[in-house]
């Protein structure tokens, strides 16, 4: 029930020595702010680590081949193999639960030797020969026109989708592409759609100066056949590629006739890299917990100390309202409000300051562009609703043996003290 001369006499006290009650308050606004300011920074580390996975499926790995490192039924060691469509086909039959298998082969880079040119201006791009599916793996905003189709395929026609650095280079600003011709190599294609990454995998540059052809013209244009570089794999929602791979291991082993331990076929596990990076946060956020906490804790130590000397203080007052008939819960109650109060009021105080700080990070964020593995530093309301339930508990903590200390003294012992 509100009492009016009950809050006037919390404020009373706690004005009664502001600077004491300021120092006091300063450790639990700055517990609840470091507090704060760790969960923002360990979510913007976060947040930036994992934009390095870009949009990329990250339940996926990629597979290629190496040599051989054992003979194995009568073939040498050092023994190089390739991948074919048939094993792609093979994998997809025999191994359950695989969302997209996409065959892949490239050729090119666009740091190489010129590859690309269109009348009198060339280029060094990368060359990728793609399976419509693999824009469900990787995907990619469309400016213009479309991405690869299984009619491509079938018909095997020269087209491309090309990226923002390939038209930057082979094209004069707001020309259209749509409908015009690069040679890839000394082979006319046809631009039929152009592309930007908002987010990548790898490098946002290499991304932007990428040309994507259909699988089977790369095959048939530059030499590759039926042949596949290497493959890019993603297991359906709910079942981890992780748990998969050694069965499509085997199974590649065991069509191209490789030892069953050797390891010839190399691989790179993004949903392990990507779970062991979540593990790697979810421990940096419980350090943040622990270590804020510690800080908080030294500052509701204060308040509780502080309150202790307050009850001191206060001794014969509390004497004279336990005289003139005050309850012990009457008593304790009001040491708890005050401490309660004081909590919150600091606590609330330091969020409010932390998260203006967080603004200001994000705003120099926004300015100056994106930061390497840091971006948009945040906490949720999770964060926030937890931090008042560790005020809430705290200070009725802090208050709670002051509170047993001011109803244990008898009335006439409390009033004997001068």
């Amino acid at each position: 029930m509100f009492s009016r001369d009950r809050w006037d006499e919390i404020l009373e006290a706690l004005n009664a020595n502001k600077f004491r009650t300021l120092l006091t308050a300063f450790g639990v606004f700055w517990g609840i702010t470091i507090l704060v300011l760790l969960l923002a920074m360990t979510n913007g580390l976060s947040n930036g680590v994992t934009a390095g996975f870009g949009d990329f499926a990250t339940n996926s790995m990629f597979m290629w081949t190496q040599s051989t490192s054992k003979p194995y039924k009568g073939l040498p060691k050092g023994r190089r193999f390739n991948y074919d469509i048939n094993d792609v086909a093979a994998i997809k039959s025999e191994i359950p639960n695989l969302k997209y298998v996409s065959p892949r082969n490239s050729l090119g880079g666009y740091q190489g030797a010129n590859n690309v040119t269109r009348g009198t201006k060339t280029g060094a791009f990368q060359i990728y020969g793609d399976y419509p599916e693999y824009i469900y793996q990787q995907p990619m905003d469309l400016l213009q026109g479309r991405f690869l189709s299984y009619s491509d395929i079938e018909a095997k026609r020269k087209i491309c989708v090309i990226g923002t650095g390939v038209v930057k280079s082979l094209y004069e600003k707001n020309e259209d592409a749509l409908g015009t011709y690069i040679k890839v190599n000394g082979v006319n294609f046809m631009v039929v759609g152009t592309f930007k990454m908002s987010n990548s995998q790898g490098d946002k540059e290499e991304d932007a100066n990428t040309i994507y052809i259909p699988f089977t013209t790369f095959g048939q244009a530059f030499n590759q056949g039926e042949d596949v570089g290497w493959m890019a794999i993603t297991a359906v929602d709910g079942t981890s590629i992780t748990d998969m791979k050694q069965q499509i291991f085997d199974l590649m082993k065991s069509r191209h006739k490789i030892d069953p331990t050797d390891r010839a076929i190399g691989h790179y596990d993004l949903s392990e890299q990507f779970g062991r990076i979540n593990g790697l946060f979810s421990i940096l956020s419980f350090v943040g917990y622990f270590v804020g906490a510690l800080v908080l804790m030294s500052g509701i130590i204060g308040i509780s100390n502080i309150m202790l000397i307050v009850v001191k203080e206060r001794t014969k007052e509390i004497g004279v309202r336990r005289a003139l008939g005050a309850s012990p819960w009457s008593i304790k109650s009001q040491v708890l409000q005050e401490s309660l109060i004081l909590t919150i009021l600091s606590g609330m105080t330091g969020i409010s300051f932390a998260a203006i700080v967080i603004y200001v990070m994000n705003t120099i964020l926004d300015r100056v562009g994106p930061v390497e593995n840091f971006a948009n530093p945040s906490v949720s309301m999770n964060v926030v609703f937890t931090a008042l339930i560790i005020l809430v508990v705290s200070g009725v903590l802090a208050g709670l043996i002051p509170a047993n200390s001011a109803t244990k003294m008898k009335p006439v012992d409390a009033l004997r003290i001068e």
